[in-house]
């Protein structure tokens, strides 16, 4: 079975030639939860941009969804993975002046011509498969930063991607909406969706991932299940960064 992510020798610079990424190389199977890690500034955002051409590659080679993505950034090859793969960043995203419903139909029936009626459908189940269905007919600035990002991850599922990526989905919310975000990415994990998830909520890393990969000065560090990670950490820069984290 072709892998959902393989990346090998990513080769990330930025300014001075500063590697965000330094030879970074990985692989996610299909229906895996990887969990990224790391201190801020180690290459984690960098890192999952790349999965669907957000950022352009130095060096090295990936394949997303056996779709070769390299150094020259073809972007023919961008618009087959972002038909295929979903993100859900740090900031909502959401379009202020129209409402929910249509935040989450606008791409379907833009960029997928289905038929009105059926992406409303299908955008009134992901409200409701995100506990917000009630929330259709407002506008964004009229529901909390929970409510927002969950609409943003409805808004990515509308397209039927086969990958999720994450990129610290709980970074800009109040403590108390954390839980709502978390509870729907575990809601997606539990169905099998393939993801990648850049965050610091270690009990989610804990409970969801099936591996934590561990960054830091755009390398990885190490790769492990959470148990090994979070108890038995091989490497002393992980065991670190863990003794200020938790």
């Amino acid at each position: 079975m072709i892998p959902a992510i393989h990346a090998s020798g990513l080769v990330k610079c930025f300014g001075d030639h500063q590697r965000a990424l330094d030879e970074v190389s990985l692989q996610v199977e299909s229906g895996e939860v990887l969990v990224v890690m790391g201190p801020s500034g180690s290459g984690k955002s960098t890192l999952i941009r790349t999965f669907n051409g957000l950022e352009s590659l130095d060096e090295g080679r990936l394949e997303v969804l056996g779709i070769p993505l390299n150094a020259d950034h073809d972007e023919r090859q961008i618009r087959r993975i972002r038909k295929r793969v979903g993100m859900v960043f740090q900031q909502f995203n959401l379009f202020p002046h129209l409402s929910i419903l249509d935040n989450i139909t606008l791409a379907p029936i833009r960029v997928q011509r289905r038929p009105r009626k059926e992406a409303e459908a299908r955008a009134n189940d992901l409200l409701t498969q995100m506990g917000i269905a009630e929330q259709a007919g407002k506008y964004p600035g009229q529901l909390s930063g929970g409510q927002q990002q969950r609409v943003a991850i409805a808004r990515a599922l509308a397209l039927q991607p086969e990958i999720m990526l994450f990129d610290e989905p709980t970074s800009a919310l109040d403590p108390e909406r954390v839980k709502e975000v978390l509870d729907a990415m575990r809601s997606l994990a539990n169905n099998g969706m393939t993801m990648v998830v850049v965050t610091h909520e270690i009990d989610f890393a804990r409970e969801v991932a099936d591996r934590v990969l561990f960054m830091d000065e755009g390398k990885v560090v190490e790769t492990s299940s959470p148990d090994e990670f979070f108890a038995n950490a091989r490497e002393e820069r992980s065991r670190r960064f863990l003794n200020q984290v938790m």
